[in-house]
């Protein structure tokens, strides 16, 4: 067992820049990279300032046709791909999720009256990509509305099931919803979409690090997720994975040199961009080890799962109608999607004013949503977290009450 996993809780925070004033129980909107990736960053940062066209053209990249042996990039892939089951060859940096999934989008054809299938707790800015893509070719987008929270798994998958028409084409779905943070069950969701001729594109924005993942296993045909958020490496770092029948017709958003000679060289060279956030990956995924990734895994999760419970006894009197059925552990990972209290209020802009008060009264850094007709907040368990923190959460919106 390492030391820093010995240690979990807010003495953690030593290894991040994170302010020690503050509560922090957001690391899943845009992740907190800890002070020795940060400090690998910059040290490639540096290296590449010290001889930039080099470290550019012969080092980062094959795209060029001047490197000299494996790339810089398509090393780091190696080491990215075996920590979420990806086959190197099949597996590109990208900037973000987005960036991945409109690659995506954008590289297939769409003819009119096809269908891409949407879920009701997919992310916006996915959906809008969608229906970019779908209104230039006279294709529209449907959404299977799923039940949230919801009883179990098979629930989830027979919602997806019911909205597939002859029609669609593509279902885009979360591994793990943003605001809602349910983990989806992709292989079952993958197997019923491929026996009816339908492909699968995954946002797995909040999959690596935060739970289990051999992205082959799963049987979909692309997989986009973001390393920034869960996986410790710095922003904005990506990846975008496709099954081996597609490789061919996948371009990225920006064509440059790689064009025409594969999948790898076209992503790996969209014109000049910063590669070190990239090349830190080896940085995170050490810092991860070192925590030991299964025992943080557990220790988020079980985090999330009593928090969960925590939260539901102490409201429980406060909603006469009663509160929303706990979320299965089954369907959790490292965040859970809670109700707060109808004295609360409802709407957008009741949940962007609790969401301020918390943050510039209490320094309490957590995101509000409002969701049909009352306001949610979403927990995020990380190691520097610990339960007194959700316990002064808890008294901050009590104070509100």
């Amino acid at each position: 067992m390492s030391e820093l996993g010995l240690q979990f809780g807010r003495s953690m925070l030593a290894h991040w820049h994170l302010r020690p004033d503050i509560t922090y129980l957001n690391h899943g909107t845009v992740g907190a990279t800890p002070k020795a990736v940060l400090a690998a960053q910059q040290a490639l940062q540096i290296e590449c300032e010290s001889a930039p066209a080099n470290f550019m053209a012969r080092q980062v990249t094959d795209s060029l046709g001047m490197c000299h042996g494996e790339s810089r990039l398509r090393h780091a892939a190696r080491e990215v791909g075996a920590f979420v089951g990806a086959a190197p060859h099949r597996l590109a940096f990208v900037r973000n999720v987005t960036s991945g999934i409109n690659a995506v989008l954008q590289s297939l054809q769409f003819a009119a009256g096809d269908e891409i299938l949407v879920t009701s707790l997919g992310y916006g800015a996915v959906t809008y990509g969608a229906q970019h893509v779908a209104a230039r070719a006279g294709a529209r987008v449907v959404t299977a509305e799923l039940p949230f929270p919801p009883p179990n798994a098979l629930a989830v998958v027979d919602a997806i099931v019911a909205a597939l028409t002859p029609r669609t084409r593509l279902l885009i779905v979360d591994h793990v919803t943003s605001e809602t943070a349910l983990v989806m069950p992709i292989a079952d969701i993958a197997a019923a979409c491929r026996s009816r001729g339908v492909l699968t594109l995954v946002d797995g924005a909040h999959a690596p690090g935060a739970i289990p993942l051999d992205i082959e296993a799963l049987g979909v045909d692309f997989y986009a997720a973001n390393l920034h958020k869960w996986a410790m490496v710095p922003r904005s770092a990506g990846i975008l994975w496709c099954a081996q029948a597609h490789l061919t017709n996948i371009h990225p958003t920006v064509i440059s040199w790689g064009l025409g000679h594969g999948f790898t060289k076209e992503f790996d060279w969209e014109g000049t961009v910063d590669p070190t956030a990239y090349l830190a990956s080896a940085a995170a995924l050490a810092f991860l080890r070192e925590l030991d990734v299964a025992k943080m895994q557990a220790y988020n999760h079980q985090l999330v799962v009593d928090a969960q419970r925590m939260f539901a006894q102490r409201w429980s009197h406060h909603d006469a109608a009663g509160a929303p059925p706990l979320v299965p552990a089954a369907l959790l990972g490292t965040m859970v999607t809670l109700p707060l209290p109808r004295a609360l209020g409802a709407g957008a802009d009741a949940a962007l004013a609790l969401r301020d008060s918390l943050w510039f009264d209490d320094a309490i850094e957590v995101p509000i949503m409002a969701i049909g007709d009352r306001l949610w907040m979403r927990l995020c368990g990380q190691v520097y977290v610990e339960p007194a923190d959700f316990e002064q959460l808890a008294n901050a919106i009590e104070r509100r009450l």
